[in-house]
C-alpha cells in the first residue's frame, strides 16, 4: 500500500501550511456497532495509504485503489451471505483513471441504499506534496508531460467537489506517519476498539532472554522451588508451587508493585502505537518461580481489564 504516500514519513519537518484551508473534523468520530464503511480518498502524496495501513492495524478489512464501480459489490461483505465482514474501508483516488468519475455516483447508491458510510478525505498543502514527490523522484499520476505541481492543479480541481463532500478531513502537511496512525484510530476507534496484546512470558535465563522481550523481569531473589524435594517434580502452574512461591517474604508486593509501575506504560504504549507488547519473566530454568510470578502479573493485570496471553517457554523442557 504504497502507491501514493512519496516520502511521507516521520523525518518530515513540521512546516507550516500555505496553500490550503485549515482542515477539521466536520463530524463526530465513527463510533457504531453496526457495519461501518469508510471511504479514503484525497490528494496523492497526502498519506491516504498509510490511513489504510493505521485501519488495518484497527482491525480493519481495507482495500486500496479501489475503483469506485467495484464499492458495489465490496459492500456486499457486510451481509452474512459475504462473509459478515463487520468494518470495511476502501481507498479510492485517482489512480483508478476514468472511474474515479463514477464515485458521486456510487456515493448517491450507497445513501439511497441506506448503506452507513463515511468519506475521509486527506489533503496537504502543494509545497509538501511537491517535496515528496521529488524525494522518491515518482511522478504524479496526472502530472502527464508536465511538472509535479502541473499534476498537483490538475487532482485538486478534479477532487474539489469529493471534498466538500467529505464527512472527516485531515490535513497532513505537518503529521508524521505516527501522529496520521493516532489521528485515524482517534477518528473511527472508541477506547474499547484501542487493541493491545499483552503477553507474559516465563523463561529461563539459562536458555537466553526471549528476543522479543520488551520488558526483563529476574526472580532469581526468590527461594527456588528446586531444593524442595516435594516440588522439585512439580512446575510453577501446580498449586503447591504457586503457593510456595508467592509465600516467600516480597513476592506478593514485588508482584503488585511490578504492576503498578507497568500500567501507565502499557497506556503509553497504545498511545504510541505499539499494539504488541510482551513482558519476559525469568528464573533460572524457568520451571517454578517464573512460571508462578507470570501467572500471578497476569492475573493482575487481567483484573485491570488488559486481554493477556500467558506464554511458559521453557516450561517442561528440563
Amino acid at each position: 500500500m504504497n502507491g501514493d504516500n512519496p516520502a511521507f514519513d516521520e523525518t518530515d519537518p513540521i512546516t507550516v501550511p500555505t496553500g490550503i484551508p485549515a482542515l477539521d473534523e466536520k463530524k463526530p468520530k465513527i463510533v457504531s456497532d453496526s457495519p461501518e464503511l469508510l471511504i479514503i480518498t484525497g490528494m496523492s502524496g497526502a498519506g491516504r495509504s498509510r490511513a489504510g495501513d493505521a485501519l488495518e492495524d484497527l482491525d480493519w478489512y481495507v482495500v486500496d485503489n479501489l475503483p469506485p464501480h467495484m464499492l458495489r459489490p465490496f459492500v456486499g461483505m457486510m451481509t452474512p451471505d459475504g462473509g459478515g465482514v463487520h468494518r470495511l474501508a476502501a481507498v479510492v483516488d485517482v489512480r483508478s483513471g476514468d472511474f474515479f468519475r463514477q464515485l458521486f455516483d456510487v456515493l448517491a447508491e450507497l445513501k439511497e441504499k441506506q448503506i452507513e458510510h463515511r468519506l475521509i478525505f486527506l489533503d496537504a498543502d502543494d509545497n509538501i506534496l511537491v517535496r515528496r514527490y521529488e524525494q522518491v523522484r515518482r511522478p504524479h499520476p496526472l502530472q502527464g508531460n508536465g511538472r509535479i505541481l502541473d499534476g498537483i492543479r490538475k487532482e485538486r480541481a478534479l477532487l474539489e467537489k469529493v471534498r466538500q463532500r467529505a464527512d472527516v478531513l485531515i490535513d497532513t502537511s505537518c503529521t508524521s506517519v505516527h501522529e496520521l496512525a493516532r489521528h485515524m484510530r482517534d477518528v473511527v476507534a472508541d477506547e474499547a476498539d484501542r487493541p493491545l496484546k499483552l503477553s507474559v512470558m516465563s523463561f529461563g535465563f539459562k536458555r537466553g532472554i526471549p528476543l522479543d522481550a520488551d520488558h526483563v523481569v529476574d526472580v532469581r531473589f526468590l527461594s527456588n522451588p528446586y531444593w524442595v524435594s516435594e516440588l522439585r517434580h512439580l512446575r510453577g502452574i501446580d498449586k503447591p508451587v504457586r503457593d510456595y512461591v508467592l509465600s516467600r517474604p516480597g513476592a506478593r508486593q514485588f508482584g503488585d508493585d511490578y504492576v503498578k509501575l507497568l500500567t501507565p506504560v502499557l497506556s503509553g504504549y497504545l498511545n504510541e502505537l505499539k499494539p504488541y507488547v510482551t513482558v519476559a519473566i525469568g528464573c533460572t530454568g524457568g520451571q517454578h518461580r517464573s512460571v508462578a510470578m507470570a501467572e500471578y502479573i497476569a492475573k493482575l493485570l487481567r483484573e485491570q481489564g488488559f486481554p493477556v496471553k500467558t506464554i511458559h517457554r521453557d516450561m517442561g523442557l528440563e
